[in-house]
């Protein structure tokens, strides 16, 4: 639409909305209706806790005519104006009194309608609630994983203690002994996965209390399933009195459950079930079917929207492979809605970027978490790389839509923007978490996206211009046959990256004299390298074993995702610093492709990692200024270097874990794991500094995304653990009764 026109338009609107407002002026608004408003129409994408976050970031000065006149604009998002003049005015109501606007139980809208926003005001009271629920896997369709609770804080924090928790070991053929799981709470029922069967329980959220156990039996397609186990969670549809869970499966089908029964939905799809290995675009030449996921589909208003997932691609067995595209459902019955190709068919925008071979390419997937914005209807997928992970010589081309951040219309499938954070992925650098929907204090709408390489793009996530500068810097060019690598990147001048980019001698661990020296010797056998330094050949003409790198295939920061705060405007990223080789090998026996990952093992001094510490961090930036506030190690030395013979006597500061953070945010406190391999800790850290406040005693490491909900008044805190030798448990934490 035309500017000038979009502009009158609105103020039609603006003019329409002041006219009907005017015919009921004397009407007695009423915020108890205005709850039971929200219930049937808002329910389903927000909850009236997350009311005080917006009015804080976006809503202060202003008045309630301009909140009123936004809502009936935009809500619901599928039918903006739909609802009555009346129900809009107690709607408001509602949502100024969940922010803690003091508004009376009744009042005339002509008194509503001129209440002011105050700086302070919108702050929620999280101890007048009684439940609060955690019903997005990260958090809210925002992936903020933010709540705005206050009941633990940092004078009780350390009092926290395990209330129940659950043995994962009773669910599945096997027990597993990592769980990755982040449970959902929805009126006091916690569901979560697990099992590697990838079950589903319902729990009693204060008690523990199985209520009910649904799991997939799926025989042959869960033997060939490339993404086994619980997987990282679920999504909670509501549909007035109805409440659905949503799970895939290893064997890739979409099942909706009865939340209140565990029971498949009969009426969604064929008795409950999406076969999502149908539709698919298989690679020519090949009938393998290479795909499935471990993250939950996404939920956004009745639409539900299933992600991909393939083998790990650094030596595949053919540059010829199923397809990842992305699928938007009918939340109710299981009808396909859209399909958005990833890769595009000839003709389609983005096949321009693709020289040679979009029709057999594959992956390109979305493995990670997705992200929504019900006010603009999009949603927000962070794609990953085609095949293969290393080498890219039978896809020439910046090839789009891998390895970019994508906005689309959440109903139709249609894309309304995209960037391309890594043109022709050669580095294995998918983008690895949800986009996070962020209105920041100063009012701009922004989508944050961080990424294995330890870059951080923020976007106006209405146009997907970025709001930092961003330059199209040359880089290293690959030397391997057939491979056209970019010759440049994007790099973002502001936020500055969070983890260490490139490997050269400085970043050689030098803990000791003879450390020092055996570390630039075993260095000798390799190439250094810079951010985007394309792999080299394992043994190349000059003798060398690979190229040394920094970050990982992993990162960098990965799914685990960032929290963000929308009452100050900082951002927590978990890294971690660990080095990688990017050696190729020709292997005919192995995949037909000219060139796959091969090579040693990465390097170690006696078990010592080549790499200076620290091995892992928590950065906290200002996504205003885009400012480091400030960086902690996640966590203290490991037993394993500490007491490393090699250095017996040497006295070494915190160098935190080679993991990377799940973290979960409050309004007070940082709550932060140690991941996978990390100590079996929880720490309690003031957001505003990185200080510890607090180290909570666990059965096993932090694996899984923490949450936090109330029920009946109190304050819990859900979350995986795994110590890798008994099965992995849901711990619940709790202050004392």
């Amino acid at each position: 639409m035309h500017k000038s026109l979009h502009q009158s338009a609105v103020l039609l609107l603006a003019g329409l909305g002041l006219f009907m407002f005017h015919n009921a002026s004397a009407q007695q608004v009423s915020v108890e209706r205005g709850g039971e408003t929200f219930q049937s129409e808002c329910s389903r994408c927000h909850v009236p806790a997350e009311m005080s976050g917006r009015l804080q970031a976006r809503w202060l000065d202003r008045s309630a005519q301009e909140l009123y006149d936004q809502i009936r604009q935009t809500m619901p998002a599928e039918t903006p104006g739909s609802l009555s003049n009346e129900q809009y005015l107690d709607l408001t109501a509602f949502i100024l009194s969940s922010g803690n606007v003091a508004v009376p139980a009744t009042l005339p809208a002509a008194e509503l309608v001129s209440i002011q926003i105050r700086p302070g005001v919108a702050v929620a009271d999280s101890n007048a609630d009684d439940n609060y629920n955690w019903q997005s896997y990260g958090g809210n369709l925002g992936s903020t994983h933010y709540a705005p609770l206050d009941q633990v804080d940092a004078e009780n924090a350390a009092d926290l203690e395990i209330a129940w928790s659950l043995d994962t070991g009773l669910f599945g053929p096997r027990p597993e002994t990592l769980s990755v799981t982040t449970p959902l709470v929805v009126d006091g029922v916690m569901y979560a996965t697990a099992g590697s069967t990838r079950n589903v329980v319902a729990l009693d959220a204060v008690s523990g209390q199985l209520l009910w156990m649904w799991r997939p039996q799926e025989r042959q397609r869960f033997d060939q399933a490339p993404r086994k186990g619980s997987g990282k969670g679920l999504a909670f549809f509501q549909d007035g009195d109805r409440q659905m869970v949503f799970t895939i499966t290893p064997g890739y089908f979409l099942v909706a459950l009865d939340a209140r029964t565990g029971d498949p939905v009969a009426s969604f799809g064929t008795g409950g079930f999406v076969d999502l290995q149908r539709g698919l675009r298989l690679g020519p030449g090949r009938d393998a079917i290479d795909i499935g996921i471990s993250f939950p589909p996404f939920v956004i208003d009745d639409v539900v929207i299933a992600g991909a997932a393939h083998e790990v691609g650094m030596r595949p067995v053919s540059a010829s492979n199923v397809k990842g595209d992305i699928r938007g459902f009918d939340a109710r019955t299981g009808e396909l809605l859209w399909t958005f190709k990833t890769i595009p068919e000839a003709g389609e925008p983005g096949s321009e970027t693709w020289l040679s071979g979009a029709e057999y390419t594959g992956n390109a997937g979305v493995w990670a978490p997705m992200s929504g914005d019900p006010e603009l209807g999009l949603v927000f997928l962070p794609v990953e790389s085609a095949t293969g992970d290393r080498y890219g010589g039978n896809r020439h081309g910046s090839n789009l839509f891998a390895s970019s951040t994508v906005a689309l219309d959440y109903r139709t499938g249609e894309r309304k923007w995209h960037f391309q954070t890594t043109h022709h992925d050669i580095w294995d650098w998918d983008t690895p978490s949800a986009p996070i929907v962020a209105d920041l204090p100063d009012g701009t709408p922004a989508l944050i996206q961080t990424l294995k390489q330890s870059h951080l793009f923020a976007f106006n996530r209405q146009t997907g211009e970025p709001l930092f500068p961003v330059e199209e810097r040359p880089v290293p060019i690959s030397e391997i046959p057939g491979e056209w690598s970019s010759p440049t990147q994007p790099f973002p001048l502001l936020p500055a990256p969070y983890d260490r980019q490139g490997f050269q001698a400085d970043d050689l661990v030098d803990f000791t004299p003879e450390i020092k020296h055996r570390a630039h010797k075993v260095a000798a056998n390799y190439r250094f390298s810079e951010l985007y330094t394309p792999p080299s050949l394992y043994q190349a003409e000059d003798g060398s074993l690979g190229t040394l790198h920094l970050p990982s295939s992993t990162g960098g920061s990965n799914w685990e995702g960032a929290p963000y705060d929308p009452e100050t405007g900082l951002l927590y990223v978990p890294s971690r610093t660990a080095t990688s080789v990017l050696s190729l090998v020709s292997d005919p026996q192995a995949s037909s492709m000219a060139y796959i990952h091969g090579g040693d093992r990465t390097p170690s001094i006696d078990g010592i990692p080549l790499v200076k510490p620290p091995y892992g961090r928590i950065t906290a930036i200002d996504m205003v200024s885009g400012q480091h506030k400030w960086q902690v190690v996640n966590g203290e030395t490991p037993d394993e270097i500490a007491n490393h013979p090699l250095l017996e006597g040497v006295e070494l500061p915190a160098t935190g874990k080679p993991t990377r953070s799940p973290l979960l945010l409050t309004k007070t406190l940082l709550f932060q794991g140690e991941g996978p391999g990390g100590d079996p800790v929880l720490w309690v850290r003031d957001k505003t500094s990185g200080e510890a406040i607090a180290r909570i005693e666990l059965p096993g490491s932090v694996t899984g995304v923490p949450m936090t909900y109330i029920v009946e008044g109190k304050q819990y805190l859900a979350m995986a653990t795994s110590n890798f030798r008994e099965p992995a448990r849901i711990v619940v934490l709790a202050l004392p009764d």
